[in-house]
C-alpha cells in the first residue's frame, strides 16, 4: 500500500527538528517541542503560532499539552509547566541528574523518567519530588501510568511501569516507591510500552524486533508478538471507536534507531488522522548514557490507505519503515502498512 498525500497545511518556525508532539484534549492545539530549545503551541484550524515556550537550556525530549498547562522536558535536566494563554513558565522541576527522557501528568502527578536511572514523581502544584523510583541499571526510556481505579487494593495508589535500556520493564507501587514486579524476557532495550489498565496488562516493545504482553500484578509473561525485522520503537492501542478512516504518517532516520517516536490522533474537518514523530538517533545508543545526537532527522513524505482499527487491536511502529496493525489477543497480523 502506498500513494501521495499532500500537507493540509505546515507549521514551520522551529529551528531545529521537531522531537515531539501532543495534541490538547480538545483537539484545538498542538504543542511540539524541539532541538533548538522551544516548545511552540499551534492551532490546529489555521497552523498559527500561538504560544513560543522558551527557557530550556538545551533540546526538548518530550511534551504534554494539557486543558490548562503544557508540560516539557529537556537535556538540560530539567521539567518545565508552562501557561498555554501566555506562554510564561510557572515552575521548574529540578531534581534528575541527566537527560530527562520523558514525563506524564496523571491524577495531579507528574511522572518522569530519565538517563539518571531513575523514574520520579513530583507534585504538579509544588514542583516537588513525591518519590524516586531506583532499580534499572541503565536509561529509563519510557514510562506509563495506572490509576488506582483501575487497581487492585494491594496497589490502591497505582501503578507506574517504566521501560529501560537494560532491557527490562519495571512495575512500582506508586505510593511506597516499591518495585512491585520486574518483566524480564526481552533481550534488548525496552524503547516502548503502553498499558490496557482495566485489563492489567502492558505491552512492551523492544530492540529485540518483538512485542510482549504482560501481566501487571504477577509480573507473568502473557504472549510474545513476533514479525518484526526490526526494533518497535512506538506502540499504541485504541479503545473501541468504531471504523473511522485512519492515515499513517511517519519520519525514520535511515539505519539510524528511533528513541523517540509519538502517535496522537487528530481530527481535520470530520477526519481522523494519525500523526506520528520519530526521532533519529545513532544505533549503538543504547550502551550509552546520554545518547549522542542525530541532527539529521528526515521529515515525513510518505502515506498509505485508510485502514480502521477496532478495540482489540494495537498499532506497532517499527525500523523496518512499515506499521503493524494486531489484534491484541489472536496475537495476528490484521494489517501490514509499508511506507
Amino acid at each position: 500500500m502506498g500513494g501521495g498525500g499532500s500537507a493540509l497545511r505546515v507549521c514551520a518556525d522551529h529551528r531545529g527538528g521537531i522531537n515531539w508532539l501532543s495534541l490538547s484534549p480538545d483537539g484545538q492545539r498542538l504543542l511540539t517541542g524541539s532541538e533548538d530549545g522551544t516548545a511552540r503551541l499551534w492551532s490546529t484550524a489555521d497552523g498559527t503560532c500561538c504560544a513560543l515556550l522558551q527557557g530550556h537550556e538545551s533540546y526538548v525530549t518530550f511534551c504534554q499539552l494539557e486543558d490548562e498547562a503544557a508540560f516539557t522536558c529537556s537535556a538540560d535536566c530539567t521539567i518545565r509547566k508552562w501557561d498555554v494563554l501566555t506562554g510564561q513558565c510557572l515552575q521548574v522541576f529540578r531534581g534528575h541528574t541527566s537527560i530527562v527522557n520523558r514525563i506524564l501528568v496523571a491524577d495531579n502527578q507528574l511522572f518522569s523518567s530519565s538517563y539518571d536511572r531513575t523514574a520520579r514523581a513530583w507534585s504538579v502544584d509544588r514542583g516537588q519530588v513525591a518519590r524516586e523510583f531506583r532499580g534499572h541499571r541503565n536509561c529509563v526510556l519510557t514510562l506509563a501510568y495506572a490509576g488506582a481505579p483501575c487497581m487492585e487494593e494491594a496497589v490502591a495508589g497505582g501503578l507506574l511501569v517504566t521501560g529501560s535500556t537494560d532491557a527490562t520493564a519495571k512495575v512500582w507501587q506508586v505510593a511506597s516507591g516499591c518495585c512491585h514486579q520486574t518483566l524480564r524476557g526481552h533481550t534488548g532495550a525496552v524503547l516502548c510500552l503502553v498499558l490496557d489498565a482495566p485489563g492489567h496488562t502492558a505491552f512492551t516493545g523492544s530492540t529485540d524486533a518483538t512485542v510482549r504482553a504482560w501481566d501487571i500484578l504477577s509480573g507473568q509473561q502473557l504472549r510474545v508478538f513476533r514479525e518484526h525485522q526490526g526494533s518497535v520503537i512506538c506502540l499504541e492501542s485504541f479503545p473501541a471507536l468504531g471504523s473511522f478512516p485512519v492515515r499513517w504518517l511517519f519520519a525514520s532516520g535511515g539505519q539510524s534507531i528511533g528513541v523517540s517516536a509519538s502517535v496522537l490522533p487528530i481530527n481535520v474537518q470530520g477526519t481522523f488522522f494519525i500523526l506520528t514523530s520519530i526521532l533519529a538517533m545513532p544505533h549503538d545508543v543504547w550502551d550509552s548514557s546520554p545518547p549522542i545526537r542525530d541532527q539529521t532527522c528526515v521529515p515525513c513524505h510518505g502515506s498509505v490507505e485508510p485502514q480502521p482499527l477496532d478495540h482489540q487491536q494495537v498499532l506497532i511502529a517499527s525500523l523496518e519503515t512499515c506499521f503493524q496493525i494486531r489484534h491484541i489477543h489472536r496475537n495476528r497480523v490484521r494489517a501490514v502498512v509499508h511506507t
